[in-house]
């Protein structure tokens, strides 16, 4: 946002100082009932309206994560224009005519309350309209550095599901003892193969994500960061629920919501058909260029 010359300056300034004083947060709200992810194209079906007193904006979001938590929403709209504007509309969270809907009912990420958020004739000013451009010549949101960095952070969140769940299955090991084993199941060396399997696919995520942090990864890989770090996670906590068996499904135990969280990466945008897609793409077009 800081980076994005379109905002306001006064705009970045006080969603910014807001954060740092009052711990505001701001969510892009982009899917929709009908048109699903933007991710795959399209417009928006949630219309920004131009009039004297500023944008009407009319329209709703589903998986709205932290709808109830938020200060602010970024919401992606198109203007009434014959050519419409697209892009990013700054809302805050108390502007009349808008409604939560508590419809998140999900598999994982239960506690991120991705509710619904419904915008009826919502007025914000004009220059509220803080990172839009005309269709017929859309310009990104994210340039290069800020599409790396979304993959970091994203995948950051699956690797750390990951993490507690080796942490888990670890100490679970360390104190089961089987009648029949007198020892801990943590002395056998299955179990201590399964470890290691699951430590060299996170020391691959960690070594993935300081490595993009670092600056040491090309913007052009953001998709495939997320692509493997979110894949070596859902495996990491994959062969720890086979490992465990019974009790590591059992809603006693912490480990079976970390695997419902963990699947979720595989949904969050980008997916991996489209990552790995748009690698292919690169590669037959570089191919071309050379010839």
């Amino acid at each position: 946002m800081q980076e994005n010359r379109n905002w306001p300056n006064h705009l970045r300034v006080q969603v910014a100082e807001q954060a740092v004083r009052e711990g505001a947060l701001i969510n892009a709200l982009r899917v929709e009932p009908d048109l699903g992810t933007p991710a795959r194209g399209g417009l928006p079906g949630t219309i920004a309206r131009r009039t004297a007193q500023g944008w009407r904006i009319s329209g709703s979001k589903i998986y709205s994560t932290g709808s109830h938590g938020l200060t602010w929403f970024a919401v992606w709209a198109r203007s009434d224009d014959d050519d419409p504007l697209v892009g990013s509309w700054l809302v805050h969270k108390d502007t009349p005519g808008i409604t939560i809907i508590e419809d998140w009912d999900h598999l994982g990420m239960r506690a991120t309350s991705s509710h619904e958020v419904r915008f009826d004739n919502v007025l914000v000013p004009l220059d509220h309209a803080v990172s839009v451009s005309p269709w017929s010549a859309p310009q990104s949101e994210l340039d290069g550095s800020g599409l790396l960095w979304m993959a970091v952070l994203l995948s950051s969140v699956y690797d750390g599901i990951a993490q507690s769940a080796r942490d888990w299955l670890v100490h679970w090991l360390e104190r089961r003892t089987p009648s029949n084993l007198g020892a801990a199941l943590s002395t056998l060396p299955r179990f201590q193969e399964t470890i290691g399997q699951i430590d060299t696919l996170l020391f691959a995520n960690r070594s993935l994500l300081q490595s993009a942090a670092q600056g040491h990864t090309p913007a052009q890989h953001a998709g495939q960061i997320k692509y493997l770090v979110t894949g070596n996670a859902i495996r990491a906590v994959e062969l720890a629920i086979e490992a465990s068996g019974n009790p590591g499904l059992s809603r006693s135990n912490p480990l079976q919501r970390h695997y419902r969280n963990v699947l979720c990466g595989r949904v969050h945008t980008p997916q991996n058909d489209a990552v790995l897609a748009s690698v292919g793409k690169a590669a037959f077009a570089a191919r071309s260029k050379d010839q």
